[in-house]
């Protein structure tokens, strides 16, 4: 095993155990989850696509992974997986389902919970039922390593609550004009409410690695310029064909087809992310109970 994968494999580990903590005689801090949000500024950029298969991929290192779907427009985790979930979001915020009962097994040992309209019933809650809500969705962060949140496309207060509550966020795009368009746009509201929030930017279905390095040039230098936010890159997927077979076979491509180019790629993206987290961070303020938090705040209702 060279050095880069066993200092990857350390990497991996120390997220899943919260890595070895020094002897002061005091009680570790409680872990918690990483929240990733994964968006785009506009539809058709394969922002689902991405979501699913690179939670496959992260699966595949040792991670346990959750994905929520909340893009409520056009939700679709359930099609690419080929699965039909009995539960949804709204059955735990109603309190009659539990967090165990409302988590979808999809492949590979990957869940998912779908959100319905879940956003909408959470601001008609009292302040006893959020209670029992965040209570109960921040066991989320004694189950799991990495919450995926797939939001809908665009700018619209939903997916913005989405994107500056989450501890990440991966911005996906595609080398057309309107999509890197509609992506600063996202990175210009994102500024102006944090110029510090952390924003990985995926290219999507790119012709070649040049065009993909142009985008990123482009785009990092105009963010950094003009909004004094610094993008991080995080890869690019060139476009593959196997990618529209297996969507049209409801299966994650990285599943139906392991050996193809974006096959490969979306797990060298997974590498990238897990080498750039912060191994077993502690709870302050992170995670599913964090998440919901500060998501409840931005609609105007406390946790």
């Amino acid at each position: 095993m060279s050095d880069q994968a066993e200092n990857l494999r350390r990497i991996v580990d120390g997220i899943r155990t919260g890595g070895v903590p020094e002897q002061t005689g005091e009680p570790d801090p409680p872990r918690c989850a990483k929240v990733i949000t994964i968006t785009s500024g506009k539809g058709g950029v394969g922002k689902t696509n991405v979501t699913v298969n690179l939670g496959i991929a992260l699966s595949r290192m040792g991670l346990r992974v959750v994905i929520l779907d909340v893009d409520f427009g056009l939700a679709n985790i359930d099609v690419l997986f080929g699965v039909t979930p009995k539960h949804t979001l709204v059955d735990l915020i109603r309190d009659e389902r539990s967090i165990f009962e409302v988590l979808t097994n999809g492949p590979e040992n990957v869940k998912f919970l779908s959100g319905g309209s879940g956003v909408e019933e959470l601001v008609r809650l009292d302040n006893r039922q959020l209670k029992r809500f965040v209570g109960n969705i921040a066991l989320l962060d004694k189950l799991y390593d990495i919450i995926l949140i797939d939001t809908g496309a665009g700018l619209s207060r939903n997916v913005m609550s989405f994107i500056m509550s989450a501890d990440e966020v991966i911005l996906v795009t595609t080398p057309e004009p309107t999509a890197i368009t509609d992506a600063y746009a996202l990175v210009k509201m994102v500024s102006r409410r944090d110029a510090k929030k952390t924003i990985r930017l995926l290219i999507n279905k790119v012709e070649s690695s040049r065009e993909a390095d142009e985008i990123f040039s482009k785009l990092t230098t105009v963010a950094e310029k003009f909004l004094s936010l610094k993008l991080m890159k995080l890869g690019y997927i060139l476009y593959d064909e196997s990618v529209v077979r297996a969507v049209k076979q409801q299966r994650p491509f990285l599943i139906g087809f392991p050996k193809t180019q974006a096959s490969r790629q979306i797990a060298e993206l997974a590498s990238v992310l897990v080498s750039g987290s912060t191994a077993g961070e502690s709870d302050d303020g992170r995670g599913a109970k964090g998440f919901f938090q500060r998501l409840l705040s931005y609609f105007g209702t406390p946790a």
